[in-house]
């Protein structure tokens, strides 16, 4: 075996070799684009092992064409649309044919007509005519007609996903769907879509100027039809999923709750868009903890965490992901795997991932609860020093489950529920590299014996970073394993490489977190100055290989996650001009919210990100008024109540007028808002701001009732808190409409004691009131 795959590998070395010689003399054209005067919102946080000099890598360089690190052997079976379609080509087929070229030093340009620049101009609906038609333009649909999208039958399923969603996209805007078929229609209007070198598409296209280029693509109006040519058939679906924006569809809709304008006409400007290459080769969502969503409940009323999230949920995640152009999902960690999950994820295109102790997809969280250890056939702990044998069968487990979808195996190790593994006493550090050298090396010839061309992530997660960064040359890790460096859970990088060695380099980032006081599981906390800062940071360094990003179930960190997607197709162009944070957040309020309140909106939004920028913030008065209530029982009791601080008071009292004028502005912009903009925006910006002020406000009224001098005085005190604590109550009611029902409930994760829930303070309140402060039920 190691004869047949030495070979191409040695090949494969002199090819990135050959690359790093091209991307250096590249980086000079371009390195005036990454100097540090585009980033005045980075953080202020200095970087462990941070990068000296920028360093640019074909990635990070979207107009410089470099051959692919690998092969990337996407082998998934087909989603068949439509029973009578023949087998559709796999994407490791057409990868075969489409090996990036090495054009050293060329750049690609892009003129201002094809391509708007990020965050400067409307996205959704600019390409749709308002008036009557000027020459060029197509009638996609009108009159109770449509045109008719083509997709070749031996297509890959994710371009005949795409295309479904296309049609069912134009009949939500114009009322009429569009048929799908394998070929055109005389008379009317063709949509295209398909690959290059494969769709016979007009010389004016250019189709064959996207041969060799990653996930690119062209939508062009020609010879009265309309062409989506995608490099591969990801371009060709992502190309699919542009145009449906641009017709009027928000990428986020199942998330905001959108509906796009009725067009009756549906006519589409003349277009010829030219979308080069990401700068993130492979990018995705982590779909992480997921203790909001339906599923079977345990005996305290909690989501089972053991429980099956229904399929139709998953489908909202995977279709969120690729219409924001993500090619790579991670579904979940502490769930039952149903291989149907993953399944979908490659039907529809996208790679499947894990979290980092979640090796070789293997699902250690499983290896006793869901006796997976066992249909493995696998006896004894999951401990590698006394039971090395056992935990190799267990791990090829999940590369025998996995091998026929497309995959990006995570290697090292870590315990089954996501804890530190655990050394024998008094193992040294340098046995310890050789420890995870052993084992990543046992992993990766395994998964080389089982799956062409596989693709491994090295996430140097929590105790793993500071072991590695000590001594890497000690991990020796293999050449094809992407090395992951990982922020530090708020959105502030740990550590990222200074050079990029023989390696390609990757980001883990946090939009969401459990643990701990860093936890942020009901709003968004990550200001997009951060964001902005540590991506250019990111990309400088030439870590743009992989990029994950934990969004929880996504609908709180929908505008963070936007604002990265976006970034990891155009980072040259973003960071081109100054303060990047500002442009996006511009950009956001007037994309999502009508004229008149958009910038009402953006102040808001600047407002919330001051006052709440860490996840600390969002809980400092629920701390408080824990402490408040203990101090509370023991003046009811007719004991002395401790002093009260001066300080935090007076924080706390100026806190509560900056987020009370916070909330005021939010609640003022709502009303300049129709329905599901203002619902959406409650979320976004008025939910954290609620939290915040309600309870500050309890806070400094229960503050009010240990300094009260009589009883009477104290409960009234009291009294007015609990109303305060009521009416974050309904406001929490107000922002579970469907599909996001019981959204603010107590789970697993916002257990009756955990800061994370957000009813804590309600409920302490209650129970003081209801015991009459003696602590002691009727």
């Amino acid at each position: 075996m190691g004869s047949a795959i030495e070979g191409p590998r040695n090949t494969e070395r002199a090819s990135a070799r050959t690359t790093q010689f091209a991307i250096e003399k590249a980086r000079q054209v371009i390195k005036a684009s990454f100097t540090s005067q585009h980033c005045p919102n980075a953080p202020k946080r200095p970087l462990t092992n941070a990068v000296s000099v920028p360093v640019a890598t074909h990635a990070s360089l979207a107009a410089i064409e470099t051959p692919p690190p690998r092969t990337c052997s996407m082998r998934h079976t087909s989603f068949v649309v439509q029973s009578n379609r023949s087998p559709k080509k796999t994407f490791g087929e057409w990868n075969r044919v489409s090996r990036l070229r090495l054009l050293p030093g060329l750049l690609l340009v892009v003129s201002a007509a094809a391509q708007t620049a990020p965050w400067t101009g409307a996205v959704r609906g600019s390409w749709v005519r308002t008036g009557a038609a000027a020459p060029g333009d197509l009638t996609l649909a009108g009159k109770g007609t449509a045109a008719r999208i083509v997709v070749s039958d031996d297509e890959n399923s994710a371009v005949h996903q795409a295309a479904a969603f296309l049609a069912a996209d134009i009949e939500k805007i114009n009322g009429y769907k569009p048929a799908v078929a394998n070929s055109p229609a005389e008379g009317q209007v063709n949509i295209h879509i398909g690959t290059a070198g494969r769709l016979a598409a007009p010389a004016n296209v250019d189709a064959a100027s996207l041969q060799g280029k990653w996930e690119s693509y062209r939508i062009v109006t020609a010879a009265g039809d309309l062409w989506l040519v995608g490099s591969n058939p990801r371009g060709a679906a992502f190309a699919a999923y542009t145009l449906s924006e641009r017709l009027g569809i928000d990428p986020l809709y199942l998330f905001t709750g959108y509906r796009p304008a009725h067009r009756d006409p549906l006519i589409l400007k003349r277009t010829d868009f030219t979308q080069p290459p990401p700068v993130f080769r492979y990018r995705g969502f982590f779909h992480d903890d997921e203790d909001l969503l339906p599923r079977p409940f345990d005996s305290n009323g909690y989501p089972l965490q053991t429980g099956d999230v229904p399929l139709d949920w998953y489908r909202r995640f995977f279709e969120t992901a690729l219409r924001l152009r993500m090619n790579m999902v991670a579904p979940y960690t502490r769930v039952h795997r149903r291989f149907e999950v993953q399944k979908l994820a490659g039907d529809w295109g996208l790679y499947y991932t894990s979290h980092h102790y979640d090796i070789l997809l293997s699902n250690p969280w499983g290896f006793t609860r869901f006796n997976l250890a066992a249909e493995r056939g696998v006896s004894g702990d999951y401990d590698w020093f006394s039971n090395r044998e056992g935990m190799l069968k267990f791990w090829l487990g999940g590369l025998t489950e996995n091998k026929d979808l497309d995959c990006i195996w995570p290697v090292g190790m870590r315990g089954t529920a996501d804890r530190p593994f655990q050394f024998p006493s008094g193992t040294t550090g340098d046995q310890k590299a050789a420890t995870f050298r052993e084992v990543i090396a046992e992993q990766v010839n395994m998964a080389r014996r089982l799956v062409p061309d596989p693709l491994f992530h090295f996430t140097m997660y929590s105790e793993m970073l500071p072991e590695y960064q000590r001594n890497p040359a000690a991990f020796d890790l293999p050449e094809d394993v992407i090395i992951v460096w990982p922020d530090d859970n708020d959105g502030h990088m740990r550590g990222l490489p200074s050079s990029l060695g023989k390696w390609k380099h990757g980001v883990y980032y946090h939009l969401a977190y459990l643990g701990g006081n860093l936890s942020k599981q009901t709003a968004n906390t990550v200001a997009p100055g951060v964001v902005a800062g540590e991506f250019q940071n990111i990309v400088r360094s030439g870590a743009t290989e992989y990029m994950l990003v934990n969004v929880s179930e996504l609908r709180d960190y929908v505008m963070g996650a936007r604002m990265i997607a976006a970034i990891c197709w155009d980072a040259p162009a973003i960071y081109s001009k100054p303060n990047a944070a500002a442009r996006f957040t511009s950009w956001w309020t007037r994309e999502y919210f009508p004229a008149p309140a958009a910038r009402a909106a953006e102040a808001v939004y600047t407002q919330y990100f001051a006052l709440l920028n860490t996840p600390e913030t969002l809980w400092t008065a629920l701390d408080a008024i824990q402490t408040l209530i203990g101090s509370l029982y023991q003046k009811a009791a007719g004991k002395p109540a401790p002093a009260l601080d001066p300080e935090p008071s007076a924080q706390l009292r100026s806190r509560a007028r900056l987020l009370d004028a916070a909330l005021a502005a939010e609640q003022r912009a709502e009303q300049a808002m129709p329905l599901p903009e203002r619902q959406f925006f409650s979320i976004s910006a008025g939910i954290g701001l609620q939290i915040a002020a309600r309870q500050t406000n309890a806070a400094l009224k229960l503050e009010e009732a240990l300094r009260a001098p009589s009883a009477a005085a104290m409960w009234q005190s009291v009294f007015e808190a609990r109303a305060l604590l009521e009416r974050l109550e309904t406001e929490l009611a107000r922002g579970e409409y469907p599909p996001f029902d019981r959204w603010y409930h107590e789970s697993w994760i916002r257990s009756a004691n955990s800061r994370n829930n957000p009813h804590r303070a309600y409920n302490q309140l209650r129970a003081f009131i209801g015991t009459a402060g003696d602590g002691r039920a009727p």
